[in-house]
């Protein structure tokens, strides 16, 4: 089969792929493609829920026929995995089927596998060319590989502003500066990165609920910042039915160990369900870069911040915006409060460039989505 048709058969694999995006984390998307000799599809199948099956053995499992096995080629759009996780490693399974070739998009970075299925196949006779849509095949996973490379999540700034740059009016009023298309756009977003993040000012002054409601998708788990550990539990985030996706942050150890006192919440009917994260004080607000590392340890790969004033300024100060979507609204308050402030810059020639940006109409807005 030539190099040709190899692309093509990793492009569907790599479609396929893409039907996981927002429920397979902390686990990549793959996808995986069996082609007969005679060069039929004869199984497809993707990995669809964290714990489920892999797309590998999904796709032997829709073969009808096992004898059209002999001399198959399967195209697999990331190294298949090598080690014992919530399901049993992909390459063992596939060294014991009479295929002849495997063809993988890219290899698996992740230190439990790393070259170590590729080798699992090689010892069975069994050929595996490594790279067909490599680069393809990263930008489908490039959150899940930034966040295995960097021990964090990749974090998306979401600020939706006026044309003059304010995010709120004066008397603190910000619905709707952005239209419905954006703000539908942004329930996609919700929907396919792991967890939601907001600062103490904007859960107690918005009372957001961060749920997916303008499009279908599975809801995120939420992420509140609270240092002093003060926010009042009838808030949205606190108290609605998604209670127990709710992740607070907070320095302030003695409260939070208080709180989660088995014995006070035996004691307690309206107990804080969901999970707290304990980190070190800076400047007296909770320290950013430990957040990240323990939501990554929780298994949270993609962040989406609707960010406020304070922690939208805090988290690009602090390096730690991978991504800026920016809602520019053809709007004008002339006072209220600004999106960002007091970045540290003070000269142009101090202004640290974009690595890329793109430019696109959503509904009435602009929309700047920018690499940082």
């Amino acid at each position: 089969m030539s190099f040709h048709h190899d692309k093509i058969w990793m492009q569907r694999a790599l479609s396929l792929a893409a039907n996981g995006l927002g429920y397979v984390s902390p686990n990549p998307m793959v996808g995986c493609v069996i082609v007969s000799e005679e060069g039929d599809i004869i199984g497809e199948g993707y990995h669809e829920r964290y714990g489920h099956a892999h797309a590998e053995v999904n796709a032997v499992k829709a073969i009808k026929d096992r004898e059209l096995l002999k001399n198959a080629v399967v195209y697999v759009t990331l190294e298949p995995c090598s080690h014992e996780g919530k399901t049993p490693p992909c390459a063992d399974m596939l060294a014991r089927l009479p295929i002849a070739r495997v063809v993988i998009a890219m290899k698996d970075p992740f230190p439990q596998v790393n070259g170590k299925g590729i080798a699992k196949l090689k010892e069975k006779g069994i050929i595996v060319e490594v790279g067909v849509l490599q680069k393809e095949a990263a930008e489908l996973n490039e959150k899940w590989l930034q966040a295995i490379e960097l021990s964090r999540p990749f974090i998306t700034l979401k600020v939706a502003q006026t044309a003059d740059g304010y995010i709120a009016a004066p008397n603190g009023d910000s619905k709707w500066i952005s239209c419905i298309d954006s703000r539908k756009l942004v329930h996609r977003w919700r929907s396919e990165d792991d967890a939601v993040m907001v600062g103490r000012n904007t859960a107690l002054y918005d009372n957001p609920s961060l749920t997916v409601r303008l499009v279908e998708g599975r809801q995120p788990k939420r992420v509140v910042l609270d240092g002093p550990f003060e926010l009042p539990r009838h808030l949205n985030l606190f108290s609605d039915q998604f209670e127990e996706k709710t992740t607070i942050i907070t320095y302030n150890r003695k409260k939070a160990e208080e709180e989660s006192d088995p014995m006070l919440k035996l004691l307690q009917s309206n107990y804080f369900r969901g999970d707290v994260l304990i980190t070190e004080q800076t400047n007296g607000h909770v320290r950013l870069k430990d957040a990240a590392r323990q939501l990554y340890d929780k298994g949270i790969h993609s962040l989406l911040v609707e960010g406020g004033q304070q922690l939208s300024t805090a988290l690009l100060k602090a390096g730690l915006v991978d991504r800026l979507q920016l809602f520019i609204a053809p709007k004008i308050l002339g006072g209220g409060t600004k999106s960002l402030l007091n970045m540290g810059v003070n000269r142009m020639e101090d202004i640290v460039p974009f690595k890329d940006y793109s430019w696109n109409q959503v509904g009435t807005d602009m929309l700047l989505t920018a690499n940082l």
